[in-house]
């Protein structure tokens, strides 16, 4: 069994037991959290394909923790004008253990 949700502007595969590293959230660590966006659910019995959303249907998980992902570097230039600029950029991401799907 597995579902499909929508969090952060992305959408995840998701099934019980995995774990997953999504956009941050507002949850503390150790909070548990409900995404109700969940796109499709994959069942023994077939598929439920929502539009756009299943109707009644959660993915419950458990906030294991916040950080920030690798660093980036942005690197501008413009060629024979001497203008550079080099910026670095770190996503913060919250790591979220799925417990239960709902639907």
């Amino acid at each position: 069994m597995y579902a499909i949700i929508e969090t952060g502007g992305k959408q995840y595969k998701v099934s019980e037991g995995d774990v997953i590293y999504i956009e941050k959230l507002p949850q503390e660590e150790g909070e548990k959290v409900a995404f109700d966006r969940v796109l499709l659910i994959k069942k023994d019995a077939g598929v439920v394909v929502g539009t756009p959303f299943v109707a009644g249907a959660t993915v419950t998980g458990v906030v294991d923790r916040h950080g920030r992902g690798k660093k980036l570097v942005v690197f501008k230039y413009k060629p024979k004008k001497n203008y550079k600029r080099k910026l670095g950029h770190r996503q913060p991401y919250t790591k979220v253990t799925i417990e239960k799907i709902n639907g």
